[in-house]
């Protein structure tokens, strides 16, 4: 899945903590089969969610990608009624 990305996206849910433990995981798979040089972005989705929700705080995302040298972001999650 990796050969020839140029860039990759390593997405959780701040209201699921599992899915944040589990980019360790996904960054260790993409150093081991992906190029030397692919751009790797972490986003924590649904940071519209109700506070009380949050199980991953935006600090705690923050310090993983910087443990990385990668660039991080936290986007909404739109609703269509």
């Amino acid at each position: 899945y990796y050969r020839g990305a140029m860039g990759i996206l390593l997405v959780y849910d701040v209201t699921d903590e599992s899915s944040f433990n589990n980019i360790r995981n996904w960054i260790r798979n993409i150093e081991q089969h992906a190029s030397d040089n692919v751009n790797k972005v972490l986003v924590g989705n649904k940071a519209d969610m109700d506070e009380s929700k949050r199980a991953v705080p935006t600090s705690k995302g923050q310090a993983l990608a910087d443990e990385y040298g990668i660039k991080f972001f936290e986007t909404v999650m739109q609703r269509q009624i």
